[in-house]
């Protein structure tokens, strides 16, 4: 077992004027290396389409379930979705990535925009070889994974973007590829910025009205990465030299937030904690900075603002731009959390600050439980590895 992971980020833009899309993405964990990804793209679009889609995705998913063979996944699926009577194609088209072991990759491809693999950055060719089913075309392949492979697949509503506009024939897979090396090359290769900003661009070129459900699901490897933040200080103060011995023992990044629980940590540490009142956001609070800590910010206020990108991330990840450049102390957590981290360890303290005992405040302990409860669920969504410990 090696210590590369997989990071998975996906989305759809729907047909102008349809509520549904079309398109579904089904993933499968097997394991904690073995994921199987499908994208579904049903034919036309609205109710029919997604109907069409969803059952495509989870007849595969349940046959994997089972331990079938993605062959066999593959060649039931040709074999019983029915070809429409005037336009002769497939009534559902479909994409699998098979991650085993976190080591090898199988693809099948059938009827879909083939997937763009970004090796080390740049596009890359890779072999296919076709198996015939009922006279249906599919596209098998397996490789080697390499850390920082990234594959993107996509639905036909991503290439037809531009049709008889900017392009008369479409967004071609070579100009689609040229983008992501470009985007890539630009330091976005986080998996769900990357699908985000595909997506954008092809709003614009359908002018901001979809002709066709457009679905992009991107998927990194990449090595585990730990992150640990404290927030609060304990309840006992026995606890104190405890929680944080635990805290700085933990390898990774360490972020600490909470003024009271920057003291005790500088204290902890035999180090100064050196304040600023610069706002580099008017929202949120200045940060602060111990010698060997990588990150100091407030506590709640701030930790408010990364559950709002997390919560927004999940959804259409629109507010991406303010937390990937800016730097105040939510954004820089964001980043941390979101693009850097894959196992995160929160150290919890469950004293009641005395400096929020106002009553004017609408700050509280319970709204402290609750913010680390709920960025706890958006990044599990995120499929992190999450560990809360309470003090």
């Amino acid at each position: 077992m090696n210590n590369l992971c997989l990071e998975i980020g996906y989305n759809s833009l729907n047909k102008f004027g349809e509520k549904i899309c079309g398109d579904q993405v089904s993933i499968v964990e097997k394991d904690a290396s073995d994921f199987v990804m499908v994208l579904a793209d049903g034919l036309g679009s609205g109710v029919k389409a997604g109907i069409l889609s969803t059952l495509t995705s989870k007849i595969i998913s349940t046959m994997i379930a089972q331990s079938m063979s993605i062959e066999e996944c593959a060649s039931t699926i040709a074999a019983t979705l029915p070809v429409c009577s005037v336009r002769k194609i497939a009534y559902s088209t479909f994409t699998i990535i098979h991650i085993i072991n976190n080591e090898e990759a199988e693809i099948i491809q059938y009827d879909n925009p083939h997937v763009i693999l970004l090796r080390n950055g740049k596009s890359i060719h890779y072999a296919k070889t076709v198996m015939k089913i009922e006279e249906k075309d599919i596209y098998i392949s397996r490789m080697r994974l390499q850390e920082h492979d990234i594959f993107v697949a996509m639905s036909d509503g991503v290439p037809h973007a531009g049709v008889g506009g900017i392009y008369n024939f479409g967004w071609q897979r070579e100009d689609i590829a040229k983008y992501l090396e470009k985007i890539h090359t630009l330091g976005f290769t986080d998996a769900k910025i990357m699908t985000t900003m595909l997506l954008e661009e092809c709003n614009k070129l359908y002018k901001e009205q979809p002709g066709d459900d457009a679905t992009v699901c991107t998927m990194r490897i990449r090595k585990r990465e730990p992150v640990n933040l404290l927030i609060g200080p304990s309840g006992s103060g026995q606890d104190i030299t405890k929680m944080m011995s635990l805290f700085f023992s933990k390898p990774g990044k360490h972020i600490i937030c909470g003024g009271t629980t920057s003291r005790l940590a500088a204290e902890f540490l035999g180090k100064e904690l050196m304040t600023t009142s610069e706002f580099l956001d008017p929202d949120v609070p200045p940060i602060a900075t111990i010698e060997g800590v990588d990150l100091v910010t407030e506590g709640v206020i701030t930790m408010n603002k990364v559950l709002q990108y997390a919560q927004n991330y999940l959804d259409d990840n629109s507010m991406y731009i303010d937390w990937k450049f800016q730097d105040d102390g939510a954004s820089r957590i964001a980043r941390l959390l979101f693009e850097e981290a894959t196992d995160i360890n929160f150290y919890v303290g469950r004293a009641v600050n005395p400096a929020h005992q106002n009553s004017n405040m609408a700050i509280s302990f319970t709204i402290k439980m609750n913010l680390v409860e709920q960025l706890s669920l958006c990044l599990e969504k995120m499929r992190k590895r999450i560990k809360v410990s309470y003090f």
